[in-house]
């Protein structure tokens, strides 16, 4: 597995990450057992760069990802993240950049980790009723206390991130981007290589839809939350579909996976991007890192964007009331 740098203050990660999210939230079954094995075996094959946060499960992933790493802790680059503000019993509560709750969020994922520092801990969204200065003010002061090593921000609007980096250096964003969600590269994309910052994509694969596997609303689990996704309903279920038969076509002219085509898409776009696809089986964490080995030429890359220019996708990114809390 290659490496690649992440920001300008030394943080370097494997080419390609492991979100762990579904592991114990938002998509359908869960298995523990299962669950550890794919991050053993993950960093048996070198990818070493693990994506939790405080909110998954609610704080339920944050220990299954301790568990799985108690041994292996030298082996990990670690990262998590706070601000959205969920109840014990899974309610969401709201956003929250306060400096105190920062410093709690901190310790508390500390704790269930059960390490003695984050690598990288970011802020998953960004609390418009708090100045960014004094979030990430209180963050640079985890780092002071050799609490954090690195500072991330997730959907954070370019103006944010700007402000941010005067603060304290910021060695990676993470945003959605994928095949069907290419909006990164109007503005954040631009913005953050002015300043030295990574680029972290979470649900390269659109939340599995660009594997192919997907062919019916009706394959998700009753408590699968794509199944209140806009782009996962309807007639945008269907437009999208169109989307996935394209990407199958030059896959199978490749000998790859549609899964592969599209991680080794992102991959293609720039050595400062480090996708981490979420699996929670084994099987599918093979193929995703088959993609790193995935070689497209000039004339692939200008088909593939061809096929699936800006805004290609139908229906927005998450229901209407979660769509605020993007690019603040």
């Amino acid at each position: 597995m290659k490496t690649r740098t992440l920001g300008n203050q030394g943080l370097v990660v494997s080419e390609l990450g492991l979100g762990c999210m579904g592991m114990s939230e938002f998509y359908g079954d869960r298995d523990e057992q299962e669950a550890i094995a794919t991050i053993h075996r993950a960093l048996d094959l070198g990818l070493n760069f693990l994506d939790t946060a405080d909110m998954y499960g609610p704080f339920t992933n944050e220990k299954l990802v301790g568990r799985a790493i108690k041994d292996r802790r030298d082996q990990v680059i670690l990262a998590t993240k706070f601000g959205n503000v969920r109840s014990e019993e899974g309610g969401f509560l709201g956003i929250s950049g306060k400096p105190e709750y920062v410093r709690q969020c901190c310790d508390a994922s500390l704790k269930r980790l059960g390490v003695d520092v984050i690598d990288l801990y970011y802020q998953h969204r960004v609390d418009i009723t708090v100045p960014i200065e004094e979030t990430i003010g209180a963050m640079a002061e985890l780092v002071q206390a050799g609490k954090v090593r690195y500072l991330g921000m997730s959907e954070a609007a370019p103006a944010t991130i700007r402000r941010a980096q005067a603060i304290h250096p910021i060695s990676a964003l993470q945003t959605e981007y994928s095949l069907w969600s290419r909006d990164p590269e109007d503005e954040i994309l631009p913005t953050i290589r002015e300043l030295g910052i990574g680029f972290v994509p979470y649900s390269p694969l659109g939340r599995g839809f660009l594997t192919g596997a997907i062919t019916s609303p009706d394959d998700f689990a009753p408590d699968d939350f794509r199944r209140r996704s806009p782009r996962f309903q309807g007639d945008n279920f269907a437009k999208n579909l169109q989307l996935v038969d394209q990407v199958k076509a030059i896959a199978t002219e490749k000998g790859v996976t549609p899964g592969q085509l599209a991680l080794a898409w992102l991959l293609a776009q720039g050595d400062d991007i480090v996708p981490i696809p979420g699996t929670k089986r084994r099987s599918y964490l093979e193929e995703n890192i088959g993609a790193t080995k995935v070689i497209l030429t000039p004339e692939d890359l200008s088909r593939i964007d061809a096929l699936a220019p800006k805004g290609i996708a139908a229906g927005e990114r998450y229901p209407a009331q979660n769509m605020s809390a993007l690019n603040r």
